[in-house]
This record gives structure tokens, sequence and C-alpha cells, in this order.
């Protein structure tokens, strides 16, 4: 593979693992296996290599303006759209093109029929590649300094035996201060550590010693923004949103959604839970648990219920809901999304999955349980005895609920 390319892969993969993207997905997305998104990741400590310069952002031009540069001059556009077309002057493309010309081009040969329509100038092959032009770029910058830590041995030392006394790198930073304060020479910060802890080849500190860190992970564990998810779902319905009875489980017909996972991650049952009732429904997914699937399965298995107990049904945020408006279209369900890392917002179905275990232990292959036996857990949890419930059972309690001519959801039992 080129060398070129490959900068622009990694570059790409390593964008993603800052977005919080697992190591096998941003392989996928930048097209290669999965196993080389795992080994870049650990042999980098889970840390991009600073080799990789970062994307410039401000008065440079990045790597995404020159593509887009190059697509206009395929185009045939002018020199002022394409500007504006990335939010430059047309004075920086203009300087952009002559700093990167390649060798003369030929003009690109037209048939004569289509030259005598022609109107202006037959455009040319763009004499320019956005590859090269980024590389010529990137060359222009200085390389990362020498770490401060490789190259002052009286700080490393201090720093080493203070995270053998398991101090966090930012307690560490912060102490050298108070305890160093007339010695500008023993400062660092703590990311600084970090990143000698966990980039391989900086000579600094010793990966070993992550065993001091509260973590004590090998590998640097990519971090969210507060508040971000990288796979925001598009038009979801906040819980904040949601009607106030569903939290008082005074009216049945209001459920709670979720997925059990096996051996990582790589099969899954679907669990609803109906609030007042505790009444069980679990999903069938043997092939996967992506989008279409759950849609699916859960259409199929709510579309058995009479109207009066398909109301609300409340979520996490998790990208096998990808399609939850097509699944509130065919099942007159208002889908609500819980917000993120919050399972108590989903409490009856947190309970529920934790008896599941029961019969579906984690660690193990969900996609070999048939919905034979996946139907057969779903009516034993909903035959036993529930305190909550006077000690009836949730099918009992359901039986009761759609049963009681006084009900008035009893009359819509037929949907």
């Amino acid at each position: 593979m080129p060398g070129r390319p490959f900068r622009f892969l990694l570059r790409r993969f390593w964008a993603l693992i800052r977005q919080g993207v697992s190591a096998q997905e941003a392989a996928v997305a930048v097209g290669v296996s999965k196993r080389s998104g795992a080994l870049w990741f650990a042999q980098a400590g889970g840390m991009p290599p600073l080799r990789l310069a970062p994307e410039v952002s401000g008065r440079h031009l990045s790597a995404a303006d020159r593509e887009a540069i190059y697509a206009g001059l395929m185009a045939g556009s002018c020199y002022a759209a394409i500007a504006r077309s990335i939010g430059r002057p047309t004075s920086t493309l203009t300087r952009e093109l002559e700093a990167n010309r390649l060798r003369p081009s030929r003009p690109r040969a037209v048939p004569l029929g289509e030259r005598a329509g022609a109107r202006g100038p037959v455009p040319e092959t763009p004499n320019y590649s956005p590859l090269i032009a980024q590389q010529r770029f990137e060359s222009r910058l200085s390389r990362p300094k020498t770490s401060k830590l490789a190259d002052n041995q009286r700080l490393r030392e201090e720093v080493e035996a203070r995270l053998k006394l398991n101090h966090s790198p930012e307690q560490i930073s912060a102490r050298l201060v108070i305890d160093f304060p007339d010695d500008p020479e023993m400062r660092v910060s703590h990311e600084t550590i970090y990143q000698s802890l966990y980039i391989q080849g900086r000579g600094a500190l010793n990966r070993e010693l992550t065993r001091h860190l509260r973590t004590g992970r090998a590998l640097r564990k990519p971090h969210r923004k507060e508040g971000q998810r990288l796979h925001r779902l598009k038009d979801m319905v906040s819980i904040s949103q949601r009607p106030a009875e569903v939290e008082d489980r005074a009216v049945p017909g209001h459920w709670e959604g979720d997925l059990i996972t096996g051996e990582q991650n790589q099969s899954a049952i679907g669990t609803l839970v109906e609030r007042k009732t505790g009444f069980v429904l679990l999903l069938h997914l043997p092939e996967d648990h992506g989008a279409v699937a759950v849609q699916r399965a859960m259409i199929a298995k709510m579309s058995q219920l009479p109207k009066i107990l398909r109301r609300t049904l409340t979520w996490d945020q998790g990208r096998e809901m990808a399609n939850h408006a097509q699944i509130a279209a065919a099942t007159d369900l208002d889908i609500y999304f819980c917000d993120p890392h919050s399972p108590w917002q989903r409490g009856s179905n947190e309970n529920t999955n934790g008896l599941l275990r029961q019969y579906f232990p984690k660690g193990t292959d969900l996609s070999r349980w048939g919905v034979g036996y996946i139907d057969y857990v779903a009516a034993e949890l909903n035959n036993r005895p529930r305190k909550r419930l006077g000690w009836k059972t949730p099918a009992e309690t359901l039986d009761e609920l759609l049963s009681d001519p006084t009900n008035p959801s009893a009359v819509a039992m037929t949907g």
C-alpha cells in the first residue's frame, strides 16, 4: 500500500478513535481488517502516534479542503466557486495550486461531436493531487519535540517514584509545583505523563507503571466529551418529554426495552417489559441485532398485542434503534429515549435483564437459543409471583386488567 494513502488511513482511524469508536469499528470504517485495527491500537498504547501530524484547522487548509479542491477542479468549477465551497478567499486557492502544481498535463481528449457543441474551453485534467499537496504541507510542519521526561532524568525519576506510590498524573503534576517552587525544570503536565506511559518508543516511562494508575489499563481508553454521543439517533424524542402517566404505572401499555448481549457482543436477545404488570416479551434475534433485525422482530412481537397495550416504549440510545420511526409507525407506539449512561431510567427492564441472566449467562452465544426456548423463558418469568403485585404473577395481573369490564382498557382487546 503506498505510504501516503496509508498515512491517510491511519489519520482517519485515529480520528474515529478520538470520537469514541472502537478500534474494530474504526478499522472497518477506513477499509482495513478488524485485526489490523486492533494491532494499530495496541501498538500505539491506545493513543495516536505523534508522527501522525494532527489535522490543522484555522488558517491552514486541511486534507478535506484539498480533496474538495480536487473535486471542484474535476467538475470544471471556476476558482471563485471552489474557494467559496471551502470558505476561503480565491487568493488562498490560487496560492495552493501554484505551490502544488504537478508536471504539465495534457488537455482531456474530447470527441469531435462534443467539441462542436461545447461552450467555452474544454476543461483539462486537474494538474493537482490532494494527497501530494497534503504530504508537502505536513513535511513543512516541525516534528514533535522529544518528551520532556525523556530529556530530564531527575524529573523522570521523580515522576516514576510518585507513580509507584499510586499518585495520579494530575496529582503528580500539581505537587511538583508545590514541592519544587523555584525549579521550572521540575514541571510536567499530567497529559505528558499519560503520553509517556501509553505511547511506545518515547523512551520516557515504562508502560508497566500503568498498573499504578487507578484504571490499571495498559491501553488508554478514548473519552467522549460530556454529553457527547457519536451515534446520536435521528429525530429521537427524549425521556424528558414522556407523559407523566408512564412514571406512576397507573395505566398499562407502557414498555421498557433493551438488548442483552452474548460473548463479545456478537449475539443478542431483545427484552421488553410492561411497566405496570412486569409482563415480559423477548425478541428472537438469531442472525444479528442491527437496526433492521430489531425493527422486524419488534414489529412482529408487538403487533400481537391489543392496541391498548401499545402506548409507549422507552429504550436507551443504542444504534439498534436507528429505525425507531418505522417501528413507531408500524406499532402505533410513542418511543422515548433515555439519557446516556442512565440505566435507572429503565429500572423495570434492568431488573428483568438481571433475572434473564439465570437463563442466558454472560459470555455465552445467545444465537444458539431457538424461538421456542426464548418464549418458554418469557412464559416462566411471566408466571413467577411478584411481591409488588401482591404475589400475583404478571400474566395473572395482565389478564385481570384486560378482562375487567369496569376497566376502559378492556374494551380495546381487539386493538
